[in-house]
Formats: C-alpha cells, structure tokens, sequence
C-alpha cells in the first residue's frame, strides 16, 4: 500500500477534498429546498439515483478490502486508492438530504404532481441494468467492474440532471428564476474535486488515479463543463432584462394664502352686478 511523499501536500489533498464537499453540499441546500417548493417528484428521485450509485461506489472501493485488492491486482499494489473520506461523507450526506425531500414531497400535499413516465422509464432502466451487471459480477466476483458500473450510473445521472436545465434556458431565451448561486458553488466544488486528485497524482509522480477513477474525473469535468455553459447563458447569451426605474415624482407645491388672493378677487370682480 502507498503512502505519501509528502506532508504539505497530503494536506492540500484533505484540503482540497473538504473545501469539494463544502461547495457541493452547502449549494445542494437551495436546491433541494426550491425542488420541495415545486414538489419536483422528477428530480427527487433521480437525484436518489444518481446520489446512491455515487455512494455505493465509494464506500465500497473506500471500506471492502476485497475491492481494494482487486483495485491494487489491476493497477499495481503501489497505488493509492482514489477514493478519499470526503467523497464518501459527500456522497452520503446527498443520499440522506434527498431521501428526505423525497419523503416530504410524498406525505405533504402535493396537489397534481407526480413521477413523470420519462423519469421512471430512466430510473427502471437504470436500477435493472445495474441488477443484470450484479448477477453477471456474481460468479467471478468481479466487485471492482461492478461498482465501477455504478459509477458509470452516477456519471449518467449529472448529465440527465443538467441538460434540461441548459435546454430550457435555450428555449426560452432567458435564465430568469436561475439561481446562479448554485451553479457558482457547484463550479467550485468541480475545481476543487479535480485539484484534489491533480495533488495526489503529483505527489505520487503517477495519473493512475485519474483513469483507476473516471467517474469523479468525468463528474469533474461534466460539472465544470455545464456551469460554464450556465453562466455564459445568464451573462452573456440571455442576460437579465432590468426593468427601467421610473422617475421620482415631482415634490408637491405648496400655494400660499399670497397667491390665492388674486384669484379670489378676480373671481369676486368678474361676477354679475343684479339692479334692483
């Protein structure tokens, strides 16, 4: 098993990765929040799909000594493994927060809404797929290539989650009611999840991580990629149209007595003399 070359930069590595699940899950908050507002059933459940492939991944390549040696038979027993604590904490807290949206959304009143026949075919496909990978991992135990299925999932599920997102802006020419918040601190958790792994392939002079882990390269780089594209719709292509501030009314005059007595007196001269 490896350990590391270098003190400082094991610390920039734990870092990195904490600094990766602060973004992330401080910016998961208002979504998840303004997806229970909405009652959004859809993106409830596959964000469940998505978090929980994620979290299978990791806390099995994490936790199972028998996938790690398979990790180490597959990639030399010098490597590190790339799967850190941050990612496991990151991947469970998603799993936990989204579970309970989606219970609320369920015994609170929802009015019409429901699982659109899209997201369920999506999720069916998806949760049967990894079933058939199960049984056929079964007899070999080939528990690395099925847990990397899972990730695979979970690669599959950020792009299904952004591209509606990026396809409505399209549409619509416009990013009102877009929380760029969100995506600023998902473009960070992004950078900071890939420098994590740039420090660790550095210090072990080896990109063995890189590709031992694609689905955290490509969960990377998909993000990245998408919130890019994000703010170049809010601030280049559809900016915000601000309406024009009217101006302020005019202050209101004061008449005084002075400039009513000419009035009155012309009013008084202009009336008719009766002669008896």
């Amino acid at each position: 098993m490896a350990s590391w070359n270098s003190l400082q930069l094991e610390i920039t590595y734990r870092v990195m990765g904490w600094m990766a699940f602060t973004c992330w899950s401080v910016g998961f908050y208002p979504q998840i929040i303004l997806n229970f507002r909405r009652k959004s059933f859809d993106f409830a459940v596959l964000n469940l799909t998505k978090h929980s492939s994620y979290l299978i991944y990791n806390a099995t390549l994490y936790f199972s000594s028998a996938v790690q040696k398979q990790y180490w038979e597959k990639y030399g027993s010098g490597q590190m493994i790339p799967v850190a604590v941050n990612d496991v904490a990151f991947s469970a807290h998603a799993v936990l927060m989204t579970a309970i949206i989606l219970f609320q959304i369920a015994i609170y009143d929802r009015g019409t809404q429901k699982v659109s026949k899209i997201a369920i075919g999506i999720v069916v496909a998806v949760w049967f797929g990894a079933a058939v990978c199960f049984f056929v991992a079964l007899p070999t135990h080939s528990w690395l290539w099925l847990i990397n299925i899972f990730n695979s999932i979970q690669v599959f599920m950020t792009v299904v989650k952004y591209t509606p997102q990026a396809f409505m802006n399209f549409m619509r020419k416009s990013t009102d009611g877009f929380s760029i918040g969100f995506y600023l601190l998902d473009f960070s958790g992004g950078v900071t999840n890939y420098a994590q792994m740039a420090v660790l392939s550095i210090d072990q002079d080896s990109w063995v991580n890189f590709y031992g882990n694609m689905g955290k390269v490509l969960l990377s780089l998909i993000s990245i990629s998408f919130d890019i594209l994000f703010m170049c719709q809010r601030f280049l292509l559809y900016p915000s149209k601000k309406a024009p501030i009217p101006p302020p009314p005019p202050p209101p005059q004061i008449i005084s007595k002075e400039s009513l007595e000419p009035l009155l007196q012309s009013s008084t001269s202009a009336s008719p003399t009766h002669t008896v």
